[in-house]
């Protein structure tokens, strides 16, 4: 299946065309702080109603895994991250920049990208098929639980407090309530006015906590136009003496970074922080960390981008999205009315496949492209800030706008904008939000239709050896979030207490 797969993408022009500029759209939003992938698929979704179904989402997952190269590139030359999964490359890539070794580091980066992503595409082709003949066998109370599963996974992984991370979770969830009910008919939580009967759409919410709050804070810092580094064509072709400590990396970052795409949450940027901290403590060379090492370049860049593919599994087969990225992706999927899940996988496989295939492609087109283009791509960072903010803001609310064609979406864009800097300026992080907006819809259909099955009985949900270990997986996430809040609050209160008696 995968063969013929290839063998369709290869000989598709459209499909090879949807590749590559969803590719290059990415590596200049990688490069470029402040818009980020999420926000540019979003941007980009009412664009692809022309294309054939299949060509506009490969050229969504081309933005998403082509922004993994892009976001190096300006934390290498200037500590600058065009994404916060780049944030751990700009720590030892841009140490390598000021010691004349950029070239070593742009390289290592493309390679293990590759290598990383090829890696991930691996485990989804071997992983989600399995994956989606056991959820064949799930109901609303499977579902349920594995909705909860994945709040109370990315309340304790989130850091900071769990409970706070639930509380943002949960409200994300009653913005979703708000408007028709599709199961009753009945309007939720309007409290009578009109504009409110359609509810809030996810795509205008995630542009503005992700793009307008980033472009609002770009503006409020006032940033200069970056100076471009210069890197000649043939620094960026290394000696094998100098890549080959990093070949275990690669693997090893590639393998972290696949299974943390699998869990609920920010996977990309997870994966480089735990991928960071692993290579560190199995390196024989730690005291380079930090100051240049080309092995932590190599595992950060490689689990960014095997975590896509790690996090593309959840969603090909059971349908469900772990990550605002991935839902972007599922709505993409719905405007033209495909389906991921276990369904597709059985009714369609070769629209599977060749997805599987085209990512295969575009990991290809990332290695040729990004690295003679580096310079290029870098001189993107140039646009004077005063251009550059404004134009996006306005092509943004042009995208909120088209998703419904009401200016009621544009209003909520930049309200969720203005939400996005005050919670990034109290120290919370608004994924746990937009993660909400996500699941609560899987979680209030599923909790209602697993009720009026059950005619009101809540031992459903412990009817089957599946649903009672999901139900126990439930209780302990909850339970282990509770424990740390409260570790939390008496190491605050003991602080506290010390301070006092100084």
């Amino acid at each position: 299946m995968l063969a013929d797969a290839l063998q369709a993408v290869v000989s598709s022009p459209s499909l090879l065309w949807a590749s590559f500029l969803g590719v290059l759209l990415g590596t200049v939003v990688g490069v470029l702080p402040g818009l980020g992938p999420v926000a540019t698929m979003a941007l980009l979704l009412p664009f692809t109603f022309g294309l054939d179904p299949l060509a506009g989402i490969v050229l969504l997952c081309g933005v998403y895994y082509g922004a993994m190269y892009g976001g190096s590139t300006t934390s290498i030359l200037f500590r600058v991250p065009g994404e916060t999964s780049s944030l751990m490359t700009s720590i030892d890539g841009y140490e390598l920049s000021r010691q004349g070794k950029a070239g070593l580091a742009l390289f290592v980066s493309a390679v293990g990208s590759f290598v990383a992503g090829t890696m991930g595409v691996v485990g989804l082709s071997y992983l989600a098929p399995p994956l989606a003949r056991l959820a064949l066998a799930f109901g609303p109370y499977e579902f349920l639980m594995i909705g909860l599963l994945g709040l109370t996974v990315l309340a304790n992984l989130m850091g900071g407090s769990p409970l706070r991370n639930l509380a943002m979770a949960l409200a994300g969830m009653l913005l979703t309530m708000v408007g028709l009910d599709t199961l009753s008919g009945q309007v939720r939580f309007t409290f009578g006015l009109s504009f409110l009967r359609g509810g809030f759409e996810f795509l205008p919410v995630v542009m503005g906590l992700y793009g307008i709050s980033e472009l609002i804070g770009m503006a409020a810092r006032g940033e200069r136009v970056t100076q471009v580094a210069k890197v000649r064509f043939r620094e960026l072709y290394p000696s094998w003496h100098e890549i080959r400590p990093t070949l275990g990396s690669m693997a090893r970052g590639g393998v972290v970074g696949f299974l943390v795409g699998l869990l609920p949450g920010p996977a990309t940027s997870l994966a480089s922080f735990v991928a960071y901290a692993a290579e560190k403590a199995s390196s024989r060379f730690k005291e380079l960390f930090g100051k240049g090492s080309p092995q932590a370049v190599a595992a950060v860049e490689s689990a960014n981008n095997s975590a896509v593919g790690g996090a593309l599994v959840p969603l090909l087969a059971l349908g469900i999205p772990f990550s605002p990225a991935t839902a972007v992706l599922l709505s993409g999927f719905m405007i033209h009315g495909l389906s991921p899940g276990p369904l597709m996988l059985q009714q369609s496989p070769g629209m599977f496949w060749t997805i599987v295939a085209s990512m295969y492609v575009g990991n290809v087109i990332c290695v040729v492209f990004n690295l003679p283009l580096v310079g290029l791509f870098a001189k993107v960072m140039s646009i004077p800030r005063f251009i550059l903010v404004p134009s996006i803001v306005a092509i943004c609310a042009v995208g909120a706008y088209s998703v419904r064609g009401t200016m009621f979406d544009v209003w909520v864009m930049l309200a969720a904008g203005v939400a996005g800097v005050l919670l990034r300026r109290s120290g919370q992080s608004p994924l746990p939000l937009a993660i909400g907006m996500i699941l609560g819809p899987i979680i209030d259909s599923s909790l209602r239709q697993s009720l009026i099955m059950s005619d009101g009985k809540l031992t459903v949900f412990l009817a089957n050896p599946l649903s009672a270990a999901l139900t126990g997986l439930c209780l302990l996430g909850i339970g282990y979030s509770l424990y740390g809040a409260v570790v939390q609050a008496r190491r605050l209160r003991a602080e506290a207490a010390a301070d006092v008696t100084e």
